[in-house]
């Protein structure tokens, strides 16, 4: 294979893994259910779920707050809705923002930081990190004992999440790994799969200590909720005639599931029928089952019986349908 093949696969895969902002986001629909905000904080590596230029934390220091981790070629701005649906049942949010041609190590490490940081602006610091995609991998090695940088805070009551997330490392991505092609190719291999994804080139493949030695969760993680995307036979965007022009598959059950990280203690392994993008929504396209897995597993509280037409008519503000 020809390091300019390769580079096409890479960008053609990586290209897919998330997708980009929403154009012309809403406020928040419905601020009378967060928490009082009583305390702005500045907490390097975490802002607001948007993409504009205030990067203030507002929040309630007495309350739980989440974490979101958007995946390669997103933005913090990709999760704006998601936040809305988490502010709409009383729960506050920050987004955590991060160069994606950055080693997923120097990433992960930016990301313990910013916990350990924002868990001093909390009275009693309860955490939950919703990583999706490449994000995930990212939230994950954040929260792993012997990390080079480390979470520090023994005293924080962490949940983890992660979706549609590949443990196993990227497919598409193994000529990246191949000592043969590297040798043959005198290098260009190696700089096509760099100029591709940046320094986490080699990281987000299945040979890479990054993947092949995930380590244990921290004793501060009380569980890890792992939900798994069946992408076949998905599709994100159809003809008038209702053919499917661009699938929603991105990455396998294969890629998804890796024994050391999905037989972990305190791990829970959910598989949900659907594809890459559709899980945490975009224009056009409501999460309706990351909704539900959310709220069966007590992510997202319920929704009271006197909300749900309310949180119906919020769910079509944000999402279009």
């Amino acid at each position: 294979m020809t390091p300019n093949l390769a580079l096409l696969l890479l960008a053609g895969i990586l290209g897919g893994c998330a997708t980009q902002p929403r154009p012309n986001a809403i406020e928040i629909a419905d601020p009378g259910r967060l928490p009082s905000a009583q305390q702005g904080v500045s907490v390097a590596g975490l802002r607001p779920c948007n993409d504009g230029m205030e990067r203030t934390l507002q929040i309630d220091p007495s309350q739980p707050i989440n974490i979101l981790v958007h995946g390669c070629n997103g933005s913090t701005g990709k999760f704006h809705a998601l936040a809305e649906v988490l502010a709409f049942h009383g729960q506050q949010t920050a987004c955590f923002e991060y160069d994606d041609r950055d080693s997923l190590m120097v990433s992960s490490g930016q990301m313990a930081h910013a916990v350990d940081t924002l868990a001093q602006h909390l009275d009693t610091p309860k955490i939950t990190v919703i990583g999706h995609s490449m994000g995930g991998l990212i939230a994950r090695k954040a929260l792993i004992e012997n990390a080079p940088n480390p979470l520090r805070n023994t005293q924080i009551d962490l949940r983890l999440v992660t979706v549609s997330a590949p443990f196993a490392g990227i497919a598409a991505a193994r000529m990246c790994a191949s000592p043969a092609l590297r040798i043959a190719s005198l290098g260009l291999n190696d700089l096509a799969c760099w100029l591709v994804s940046g320094d986490k080139w080699y990281e987000i493949t299945h040979a890479s200590g990054f993947i092949q030695q995930p380590g244990s969760l921290i004793p501060q993680v009380r569980s890890h909720l792992k939900v798994v995307t069946d992408e076949r036979g998905t599709c994100r965007r159809r003809d008038d005639a209702g053919r499917c022009i661009e699938d929603d598959y991105i990455f396998s059950l294969d890629e998804q599931r890796y024994p050391l990280v999905t037989r972990a203690s305190r791990t829970t392994d959910v598989e949900v029928p659907a594809g890459h993008v559709e899980i945490v929504g975009e224009s056009g396209v409501t999460p309706h089952k990351l909704i539900d897995v959310f709220q069966r597993e007590g992510i997202v509280r319920a929704t009271p019986p006197e909300r749900q037409f309310a949180f119906q008519q919020l769910l079509t503000q944000l999402y279009g349908r």
